[in-house]
């Protein structure tokens, strides 16, 4: 179709030429010209429409449907049956080569017959006629210039599209990332490619991520995205919101108690490095349980300030003393040559471990226990109300 087309226009250009140049009448060149380039555009507007990439209704294969050789591509998964996510694309390659070849063609003639009529322009002085002529003749230069460009472009981009949906393969997602290395094209070019692409409507369900980072080519994986997302913006919202209270609650305290609160988490930090530093998974199993009780500690110390006074003994001397201990320990482990004293050093500091995290546990009990006290009060209480009110559970018995 695009080849009787292409020879009917030039046929029907070329004769509209002769005649102006045999008989010095060029009223219907500009015409003709602009006709044969609407034309064009219209036919290749159509033929996007039809033909070239589609997904079968059945599922678990796609198939790419040639106007050229109807070859069959690789089996592919299809998310859900009846899903088209590629743009019918033969048609828009086949539209491109015509308005490339029709630009590049008529556009030499155009130059042609344009730096002729220059020529005689100037060598009459600059007829008007013949200066009007060539600006005309320029003007269809022009015109055919940026056909040309179209065309070539529209082939090129059907050209990375199919590689892209190569490269995606049996895929509903792909990193942007990933492309411009299998490409060779730089992340930016990559983006602004894929853009344009789904805007057009070549990746039907086509979804970029908000930071560019990855390609969806279906609505059941985009809506998985934003359920993703929607889910850690509200984490971050939640965590930021607690760490906005923390820090209220922080500046309340006094500076006395948040000294104490800043060392406690300078002593948790070093308690984590030493783990860090030291293999062995039943050593790291005593210091891990360590710092979370002595975390705890300083935790119910920042909602209770009363309770700085319970852990004076704590930071004055056995938190110091465990850090020491931690860092003999790591020394002695980190020796190439594991001798009986540095073995017997090694298993008095693990027991040493157990007592301290044994006493670590009891100070944090010790510390809930004005809450205790008061819960048992509110609950004495509370039995006493259930039972006047004939409701405790001894008393449903008796009017059993």
């Amino acid at each position: 179709m695009y080849n009787n087309d292409w020879e009917r226009f030039g046929d029907e250009i070329r004769r509209t030429i002769q005649d102006a140049v045999d008989n010095k009448d060029f009223s219907r060149l500009n015409q003709t010209v602009s006709n044969t380039i609407g034309q064009a555009l219209d036919n290749v507007s159509r033929g996007l429409k039809n033909g070239g990439w589609y997904r079968e209704p059945e599922v678990g294969s796609w198939k790419e449907k040639s106007e050229e050789d109807g070859r069959k591509q690789a089996p592919y998964t299809v998310p859900h049956a009846g899903e088209i996510l590629y743009l019918r694309g033969t048609s828009v390659k086949i539209g491109g080569i015509f308005l490339a070849v029709t630009g590049y063609i008529f556009g030499l003639g155009a130059l042609i017959f344009f730096v002729l009529f220059c020529i005689g322009a100037a060598a009459t002085g600059w007829d008007m006629a013949l200066g009007m002529i060539a600006a005309l003749f320029g003007i269809f230069t022009a015109a055919f210039a940026v056909m040309a460009g179209i065309g070539t472009n529209m082939v090129c981009s059907v050209g990375r599209f199919r590689k892209y949906v190569k490269l995606l393969g049996n895929r509903e997602y792909c990193d942007i990332k990933e492309l411009t290395q299998r490409t060779g094209r730089t992340a930016k070019s990559v983006v602004k490619d894929l853009k344009k692409m789904i805007k057009k409507g070549w990746f039907r369900q086509g979804h970029l991520d908000e930071k560019g980072t990855c390609l969806m080519v279906s609505d059941n994986a985009y809506r998985q995205y934003t359920g993703l997302m929607d889910r850690l913006r509200q984490e971050k919202a939640e965590k930021d919101a607690a760490e906005a209270k923390a820090r209220s609650d922080y500046e309340k305290l006094s500076p006395e108690v948040q000294k104490i609160i800043d060392a406690g988490d300078e002593y948790v930090r070093k308690i984590r490095e030493a783990n860090d530093a030291i293999p062995g998974e039943e050593i790291s199993a005593k210091i891990s349980r360590m710092e979370m009780l002595v975390d705890r500690i300083f935790d119910r110390v920042e909602q209770n300030p009363d309770s700085v006074d319970d852990i004076r003994r704590l930071m004055e001397y056995y938190l110091p003393t465990t850090i020491k201990l931690l860092e003999a320990y790591e020394e002695l482990d980190a020796q190439p040559v594991q001798g009986e004293n540095i073995l017997s050093s090694k298993r008095e500091i693990e027991k040493t471990l157990d007592t301290l995290n044994i006493a670590f546990e009891k100070l944090l009990d010790d510390m809930f226990q004005d809450t205790a006290w008061d819960l048992s009060s509110d609950i004495s209480v509370l039995n006493t109300m259930l039972a006047q009110e004939g409701l405790a559970e001894d008393s449903l018995k008796k009017m059993k």
